[in-house]
């Protein structure tokens, strides 16, 4: 359970979050609710561009006092064949800059209801059953 301190803010978010995936991330924050902003990293150790496995994600939040405000969730995956694959944004919520993107183009945040509700369960399956994630924190 998360410590009282930490409260995610979703008054005003373009997207609604689940009281799982927000409770989740509260927790990962108690260990670092004095900091400004935090970068979460969640790895598939086994993600390769053969193999495929789980898709990484990004993760920052900033702390404005009140609450945490997400600033965007991002998962990637390889693009490409082989040597010349490379990470690229598969989707990213971008809640400072009001736009979704994926690998088709960018739109306004709120046409992402329903695939960001879709990512966030598998999101949620992942990390929170199967606990595949190796996780790592950047803080500032």
């Amino acid at each position: 359970m998360p410590t009282p301190n930490v409260r995610i803010k979703e008054d005003g978010s373009a997207l609604p979050m689940s009281p799982m995936f927000t409770l989740y991330i509260a927790d990962l924050l108690a260990l670092h609710e004095n900091e400004k902003a935090v970068t979460i990293n969640f790895r598939d150790p086994n993600y390769s561009v053969d193999d495929g496995g789980y898709h990484p994600v990004e993760i920052r939040l900033e702390n404005e006092g009140d609450g945490w405000r997400f600033c965007y969730i991002t998962d990637f995956c390889y693009v490409g064949n082989g040597y010349c694959a490379e990470l690229a944004k598969d989707l990213d919520f971008d809640f400072d800059a009001g736009v979704f993107q994926n690998l088709f183009g960018t739109y306004p945040i709120e046409k992402a209801i329903e695939i960001f509700q879709i990512w966030e369960s598998n999101f949620v399956y992942y990390a929170m059953v199967q606990k595949i994630f190796t996780i790592k924190y950047t803080t500032g």
